[in-house]
């Protein structure tokens, strides 16, 4: 399947869906108090660089965003495929785009949290596969059994020898 992936805003009707369908998705996996969800408005926000792939109809088929905390984080935000694309690679392509974007802002390192692995298991094994390792909680996300933490570091370490 030929998909196109460019920043916009997510203040679109179909992008607005994307979200709803992914907070339903999300409804079952965990309690509402541990599910992190930004609104299409704070995804709007300056911080925050959303990413849509498209069909070749111009069909929005998934999303991600980049959330900068500053100069030493980027944190992926509402990563979500439509279930009539998964395994097609589409969650790969929106990852690509979203850490080469964190490149290009100079950021050490992305973070990102996730449900757990009962619900998540598909995006645990993208995670683990593009090469985010698993680390604690980070910002103000509580430590708990409902969410998984994962961060890939972009720069090397300075040589210290």
């Amino acid at each position: 399947m030929a998909v196109s992936i460019a920043i916009e805003t997510p203040l679109q009707d179909d992008v607005r869906e994307l979200v709803a369908q992914l907070n339903a998705f999300l409804l079952p996996t965990s309690p509402v108090e541990f599910q992190f969800k930004m609104t299409v408005e704070q995804m709007a926000g300056e911080d925050t660089t959303v990413l849509v792939a498209r069909d070749e109809n111009g069909v929005a088929v998934g999303m991600g965003a980049l959330k900068v905390h500053g100069p030493e984080l980027g944190e992926v935000k509402r990563m979500f495929t439509l279930p009539s694309v998964r395994g097609q690679r589409v969650g790969t392509l929106l990852l690509d785009r979203i850490v080469g974007l964190a490149r290009e802002k100079d950021l050490p390192i992305v973070m990102l949290e996730t449900g757990p692995e009962d619900g998540m298991a598909d995006a645990h094994r993208l995670y683990g596969r593009y090469g985010f390792s698993r680390r604690g909680p980070f910002l103000d996300y509580p430590e708990s059994p409902w969410s998984n933490f994962f961060e890939l570091k972009l720069t090397a370490p300075a040589f210290a020898g």
